[in-house]
């Protein structure tokens, strides 16, 4: 069935289909259609599922937790300052190893306060153990919605689902949207040892010193790691039920004869293809690496991607103040572990929601040929 939906609504369909036993809301922009979506499902009928309004992004993600240690199936939803009110328990739904999904729509972070949107908020947690994965359309939304239980649960990794605030959030377009028994099909009922059960009592949550703890933070690691080859096996599995397949970690455009290539994550993807397509018409060999999920990270398929490149950019809406962007540092290190002696260029633009057109692709694109400082800021001249 198609339908016309906003990338709020898709994802929330993709909720629908994977059958949360516990939704813990708490609204805030962009990301309160998810919730509002959700919760008219459930009193509608359509979605059996335990909805419950909490007092606070903390006590969403605490709530989720709860239901995850009880061994069911666990939702919540958020974004910006909200994201970073919970950092507290994202370390926790980690190392607890609660396949939580969650869906962040991407928003500035304060101060000065803005609602728009720009991807400073999810990065800033990249180290909180978490799988993190970018969507670029309504239709990716919906799919990353069902395809993150499946890794997370594969993994025992909980998932941050990335969605663009406003851009990819609020843009209506058209959506296939699959029926439940083939997403039952692909998502069968939640298993796991991992709960509290009177029957087989076990330790959960608990201290550990020196002697154990790096330990757990190793297997924690590795968990991530190895959720690499299991995204694969979720594509698969999902392109034979559903026909739609993705292209794990990247996705690459034009990149196998491109002398310089843009390099980025989220909705920003399809406007730089654009510009590649332009630009190819124009005789000059450039291409596009959509990152689309940024932990894990897809090093060795990077490197593959641009190992014959002359030079590339990384255009990005976020910023580590008093260094780079944070995309720009991981690309860098792929680069130096692949031994690939190639110029690489930052380019932070779109904070705060500020528009990137077609135009500053295009420029990015020259300067990467002719040659750029190192980081660059999209709309400002530094002196």
């Amino acid at each position: 069935m198609k339908k016309f939906l906003s990338g709020n609504e898709a994802f929330a369909e993709g909720i629908r289909l994977a059958r949360p036993a516990i939704i813990s809301a708490y609204p805030i922009t962009p990301q309160t259609i998810v919730v509002e979506r959700l919760s008219e499902m459930v009193e509608c009928g359509s979605l059996r599922s335990e909805f419950i309004h909490v007092e606070s992004e903390h006590s969403a993600l605490s709530c989720a937790m709860g239901a995850s240690a009880a061994g069911v199936r666990a939702f919540t939803a958020t974004s910006s300052q909200g994201l970073l009110y919970m950092a507290e328990c994202l370390y926790y739904a980690s190392g607890g190893r609660f396949p939580i999904v969650m869906m962040n729509a991407n928003r500035s972070t304060a101060l000065p306060w803005n609602i728009y949107g720009d991807q400073r908020d999810s990065i800033s947690q990249l180290d909180s153990g978490w799988i993190q994965a970018y969507a670029e359309n309504a239709q990716e939304s919906l799919d990353l919605a069902l395809m993150s239980y499946y890794i997370a649960e594969k993994t025992s990794t909980p998932f941050m689902v990335n969605l663009d605030g406003f851009v990819l959030t609020h843009t209506y377009e058209e959506v296939d949207i699959p029926d439940e028994e083939q997403a039952d099909k692909f998502l069968p009922p939640y298993e796991t040892d991992n709960k509290l059960d009177l029957d087989d009592p076990k330790n959960m949550a608990f201290s550990a010193g020196p002697d154990y703890n790096y330990i757990f933070k190793f297997k924690e690691h590795q968990a991530l790691l190895n959720a690499k080859k299991i995204i694969k096996k979720a594509e698969k599995d999902f392109a034979e039920i559903f026909g739609r397949k993705y292209s794990g970690l990247i996705e690459n455009y034009k990149t196998e004869d491109a002398e310089f290539i843009l390099i980025t994550i989220g909705s920003i993807a399809g406007l730089c293809r654009k510009t590649v397509d332009k630009l190819r018409a124009e005789g000059r060999k450039v291409g596009v690496v959509r990152l689309r999920y940024l932990r894990p990270f897809p090093t060795a398929e990077l490197v593959g991607s641009v190992k014959n490149a002359k030079a590339v950019g990384v255009p990005e809406k976020d910023i580590s103040f008093g260094n780079e962007g944070t995309v720009f540092t991981n690309v860098n290190s792929a680069l130096f572990q692949g031994k690939i002696a190639i110029p690489s260029y930052n380019f932070i633009g779109g904070l705060g929601g500020k528009n990137i057109s077609h135009e500053d692709i295009e420029n990015i694109f020259d300067l990467i040929e002719n040659g750029a400082e190192r980081v660059n800021f999209i709309g400002i001249e530094v002196e």
